[in-house]
């Protein structure tokens, strides 16, 4: 969706009357529902003055096209500003200018992050070259006008306001590939820019192609779904066993047909394989030429499953990531505008006042936006107020979208080496539900051990590391977490603390997205929300003071002020039954995390002698 677009003889008058941004304000709100922030606006009547100067002075034909503000269709991404025409060989191309008010910034030691002002304080974000390039990637693979009318794109990155340093942050050495792909100029090279663009879209004859642009069908490249399905290829993470397999092609055979509106409910416990089958799914439909997105409400599960399918190819990052998004961005989409929607983790998804999510309802958004949608779920697996995936919420709201529901159910536990008594013990001592089976499991094949000190689990995670398994420390959100205005952007404050023991550990950093998989991880402690939806070979689990044991009672309880997530206790201060109910699935999620082991420090002095006496029981008490 293009919010502004003309041709550059009407942009360049409309900058003259200083009428642009009132063109552009207006189109926003008959687009988009609403009025553009006061910050979009100041970009707009900053930047375009000088985009202007750029256009005029660059004596491009009149007839080129400007486009401001394109929405890139399956995202909530904008590009800001795109100009189309010829070259001097009559070749039909168009050119993306990521434009930045910025006057610094600093470079970061990783590759295409940089820290500026954003917002009114420092962030890490992309950088511009890298951002102008990933969009003009994404056009060209899920865009089919550009494909079939073999439109040519360039992109490049505008800061009108930013001069250059000695030595200059923004061009240091590991942001050179980016810059190659999207050429960056700064407040000195607007002669540049102008022959940049003349060289590329100068002729003009570029009306006719925003109309292409932006009716072009949204489907995957050829060498998009070449690209994904080289990834797929033996890759062993999604190797699909057994039930897994028969989940699988009952999902492709219901969404061979686009027809009939369908809903696929596919339920299964920790250890199933739902991440491998929707994995899979995503792969072999993209091979059909669908318009197919991977919805994964948690980011940190997102990344890992990213980084985890491209481990091959960590260079070509971005044509993998445009088929992943989270769960917020559908509530504008066109009905059925997407063929298949996959939703993992469907179990987190939002309703109305979650964090930045301006919609009502996202099973709602995601089965209107879908033609064929699947949702991976256990109800089991819900940790905060605002988590309204459920079956029965799938059910309700397919029914009235008349959907056709089809419902499958996962039982085999893959996870924690086939020791499916240990997830039956888990729900036996947490009092989550009546199981039948929690009478011991083969310890060979799964350990499990509650140890008397944290800075042991520390040890024992440590070693694992060493012996080559992947293994991460996890802890119960009854901590506070440093906010990184304070001074903790990436783990450098030791907020999980047991002082009894001189134990001391950061949370997870902020900026590290990849900790579940970062070789850094392992000297930081991960929570629910960075941790749900992975696995690990070992995991060391904190339980904290949030969770409880009334000897008198032999009830678990949910310690409120112990309880330091403010989102995931909300309203919940004297609904004690229903906030016991979440922190136990949290506890459950975070000790199903291992396939090969579990080791555990229990703060509670109660709640860990009621646990010795259940492991009493089964003869599973390790001196």
């Amino acid at each position: 969706m293009i919010i502004y677009s003309s041709s550059a003889l009407e942009f360049r008058q409309r900058v003259d009357s200083n009428l642009l941004t009132i063109s552009i304000e207006e189109a926003f709100f008959e687009k988009m529902g609403m009025r553009p922030s006061r910050g979009e606006i100041r970009a707009w009547n900053n930047s375009m003055q000088f985009m202007e100067r750029v256009i005029r002075n660059s004596e491009v034909s009149d007839d080129c096209g400007i486009m401001i503000e394109y929405n890139i269709p399956t995202t909530s991404k904008r590009v800001d500003f795109i100009v189309t025409g010829r070259d001097e060989s009559g070749n039909s191309n168009f050119v993306i200018v990521e434009l930045k008010q910025w006057d610094s910034a600093k470079s970061t030691n990783r590759d295409d992050v940089v820290i500026a002002q954003v917002g009114g304080r420092e962030r890490e974000v992309t950088h511009p070259s890298y951002q102008a390039w990933s969009y003009r990637q994404h056009l060209e693979d899920m865009n089919e006008a550009i494909q079939k009318n073999h439109l040519q794109s360039y992109s490049c990155a505008y800061l009108h306001n930013y001069r250059t340093r000695q030595p200059d942050p923004l061009q240091h050495q590991q942001y050179q590939s980016a810059i190659a792909k999207a050429p960056l100029f700064l407040s000195e090279d607007r002669v540049k820019l102008q022959e940049f663009l003349y060289k590329h879209i100068g002729k003009g004859d570029g009306i006719n192609l925003l109309y292409l642009i932006e009716n072009g069908k949204i489907r995957p490249s050829k060498k998009l779904i070449e690209h994904v399905n080289g990834l797929f290829k033996g890759n062993s993470e999604f190797t699909l066993l057994d039930e897994q397999k028969v989940a699988y092609e009952s999902i492709l055979s219901e969404a061979k047909e686009l027809t009939n509106k369908k809903t696929i409910i596919v339920k299964g416990g920790p250890g199933t394989g739902k991440s491998v089958i929707s994995m899979n799914a995503l792969g072999d439909l993209l091979k059909k030429k669908l318009n197919v997105k991977f919805v994964a409400p948690n980011a940190s599960f997102r990344t890992a499953m990213v980084e985890t399918l491209i481990k091959q190819q960590a260079k070509d990052k971005t044509r993998a990531r445009v088929l992943f998004s989270g769960s917020g961005q559908f509530y504008n989409s066109p009905a059925n505008f997407f063929d298949v929607l996959i939703v993992d983790e469907a179990h987190r998804l939002k309703g109305k006042g979650a964090y930045m999510y301006q919609g009502i309802n996202q099973v709602e958004d995601i089965i209107k936006a879908s033609k064929v949608n699947v949702f991976f779920i256990d109800d089991n697996q819900r940790i905060r107020p605002d988590d309204i995936g459920s079956v029965e919420e799938i059910k309700r709201i397919a029914t009235i979208n008349h959907s056709e529901i089809l419902e499958y159910t996962l039982s085999a536990q893959f996870r924690c080496a086939g020791a499916e008594g240990f997830l039956n013990w888990i729900d036996h001592i947490f009092q989550i539900r009546e199981t039948a089976n929690f009478d011991g499991w083969d310890q060979d094949v799964f350990r499990f051990k509650l140890v008397e000190d944290p800075n042991d689990v520390y040890k024992l995670i440590k070693e694992k590391v060493n012996e080559g398994y992947k293994a991460r420390m996890l802890a119960g959100y009854a901590w506070k977490w440093t906010d990184a205005k304070e001074g903790n952007p990436n783990g450098e404050v030791g907020d999980v603390t047991i002082p009894e023991y001189n134990f001391e550990m950061p949370w997870n950093g902020r900026a590290l997205s990849t900790w579940a998989i970062d070789e850094r991880g392992i000297e930081q402690v991960g929570c629910v929300h960075t941790s749900q939806g992975l696995e690990f070979d070992f995991v060391g689990v904190i339980i904290g003071n949030d969770l409880k044991y009334d000897p008198q009672s032999k009830h678990i309880y949910a310690d409120f002020d112990e309880y330091k997530d403010k989102q995931g206790k909300k309203g919940l201060k004297n609904n004690n039954e229903q906030l016991t109910k979440l922190i136990k699935n949290i506890y459950k999620i975070l000790m199903s995390r291992g396939m090969k082991g579990c080791f555990v420090y229990c703060c509670n002095p109660e709640l860990r002698n009621y646990i010795v006496g259940q492991l009493g029981r089964l003869s599973l008490l390790e001196n």
